[in-house]
This record gives C-alpha cells, sequence and structure tokens, in this order.
C-alpha cells in the first residue's frame, strides 16, 4: 500500500477525443457482423427512430464481390435476430434463402453504395421523426449545436424522387453522396455510411440528435446564435472522426445484453 507521503502516481489525460483502436470490419466473420448488425437493428428500436416494418440497415460481408446482410422484410426491428438477416448481392439475388422477402427500395439504396463505396461497411437509413423534419427545411442541417458540428461540412443531400424503387436513382444517389459519411434525403429521412457498423450507428444516432436539437431551438421563434466558421472547422477537427462509435458499442451492447441478449439467436 502507497503510503500518505509516497507522491502519487501521476497520468496524463489524452485530449484527443476518440483513441480507440477498432478492429477492421474485415476481420469480423459473417456470424460476428450477423450479431452486430442484429444489435444495431434493436439499437434503432430502442432510440425510436424504426418506422414499423420499414426503412433498412445492411452491412458489406467480407469477400471481392460485394454481398450484404438486410432486415427480412415484415419484421420490427425489436424482433430481428442475427438469424434472421437475408444475404443478398448487389443485383437482388437472395443468396441463403431463409424464407423472408427483402424490401425492394432497401436493396435499391443499399446495394447503390456498396456497389460503389467499398470503404462503407455499414449503412443505416431511417425515417425518424426530427431527421425528417430537418429533410423538409430548405437551410438543411444547421451548424448550431455541438452535436451538429461534428457534421460541419459533411453532409450531402439528396432529392426526393419518390419511392426508391427506380435502380437509375442508384447513380444518383452515389453521386450526391459522394466521399461523405452522412446524407439527408429530402422529404425523406436520414443515411449514414460508416467503415463499421458502431461507426455508422454513432453517425445515425447524433444525426438524429442533431435534428432534434435544431427543430427543438428552431420552434422558439427566435434568431440563433452561431459559431463562428474557424470555430466549426476546429471542432470538426476536435471530433478527429477516428474511430468513432466503437467505446459507445461496447456500452450498448452490454445495456443489450442485461435488456434482451436474443438479438444473438
Amino acid at each position: 500500500m502507497q503510503s500518505p507521503t509516497q507522491p502519487k502516481t501521476q497520468s496524463t489525460i489524452d485530449l484527443s477525443f476518440q483513441t480507440y483502436t477498432k478492429p477492421a470490419q474485415a476481420d469480423l466473420t459473417e456470424a460476428e457482423l450477423r450479431v452486430q448488425l442484429a444489435a444495431a437493428y434493436r439499437l434503432v428500436a430502442r432510440f425510436g427512430m424504426s418506422d414499423l416494418i420499414y426503412t433498412h440497415i445492411s452491412v458489406r460481408l467480407p469477400g471481392d464481390e460485394p454481398t450484404f446482410l438486410i432486415n427480412p422484410f415484415g419484421l420490427m426491428f425489436h424482433e430481428i435476430t442475427a438469424s434472421s438477416l437475408v444475404k443478398i448481392d448487389v443485383d437482388g439475388n437472395i443468396l441463403e434463402d431463409n424464407g423472408y422477402p427483402v424490401n425492394p427500395a432497401g436493396f435499391v439504396i443499399h446495394s447503390a453504395i456498396h456497389m460503389a463505396r467499398h470503404e462503407v461497411g455499414c449503412v443505416m437509413h431511417t425515417h425518424s421523426r426530427y431527421g425528417m423534419a430537418v429533410s423538409m427545411l430548405e437551410c438543411g442541417l444547421l451548424p448550431v449545436s455541438q452535436f451538429s458540428l461534428q457534421f460541419h461540412n459533411r453532409v450531402a443531400y439528396h432529392h426526393y424522387e419518390g419511392l426508391a424503387l427506380d435502380l437509375g436513382e442508384r447513380d444518383r444517389l452515389i453521386a450526391d453522396l459522394g466521399d461523405k459519411p452522412v446524407m439527408i434525403l429530402h422529404n425523406h429521412g436520414l443515411l449514414t455510411a460508416g467503415a463499421t457498423v458502431p461507426e455508422a450507428f454513432y453517425l445515425l444516432y447524433y444525426l438524429e440528435k442533431s435534428c432534434e436539437v435544431q427543430i427543438t431551438a428552431q420552434s422558439a421563434g427566435v434568431p440563433l446564435i452561431y459559431p463562428s466558421e474557424a470555430v466549426c472547422d476546429r471542432t470538426v477537427q476536435q471530433y478527429g472522426w477516428n474511430n468513432v462509435g466503437e467505446l459507445e458499442w461496447a456500452a450498448l451492447t452490454r445495456l443489450l445484453d442485461r435488456e434482451d441478449p436474443s438479438y444473438r439467436d
């Protein structure tokens, strides 16, 4: 035991915001990715971002040819398990038939991104309350909160074309998304494209929180305070965008495991 007269061992706080080393998604097995994706569906439901049986989340599987897992059409997000996820390719072929169909709009949106952005491991799309509200505003997402500043100059926008059932829309989605990690689909909802499932969920959670805070502030009907461009740029750099979501993901999966670990089935 250290005596009171001995100097205490000191450590230095790391002032970089994100320091966790994330595992490469390519190193995960399909079974591990199924569990992560099922957890993501449960978390989206738990935080009130689901829409009955609609919207979708996908994860890209390892391999030279782009194949991905997506939700079985007809199940609500809180019902989804690792084994119920459907494996498809970018041509719409169901590679392992488990008896569930796939939402055709989900196929169009997710196949587009997985074909064009090979560094993207997970795509999440929602019709959430505040995300849809901001998608209807001409101003889009504003740099007015600490939440939204991490997305400063990192948000893409895509004009509404009706239900995403036209394969021709894939090219326009990709052109509008570019190299951005998040996109607001006008009159429609939110989309995030992360290197990993934890990253994509982190982006979605805080994009939705950014929209919620903005709509709440705008409802006051008074002018908003805008940080300077220099502060906006500095805040983005402080966030770092390296390894985001990993620490949060570990805590979130512990939460799921305490409440209902059936997503792992």
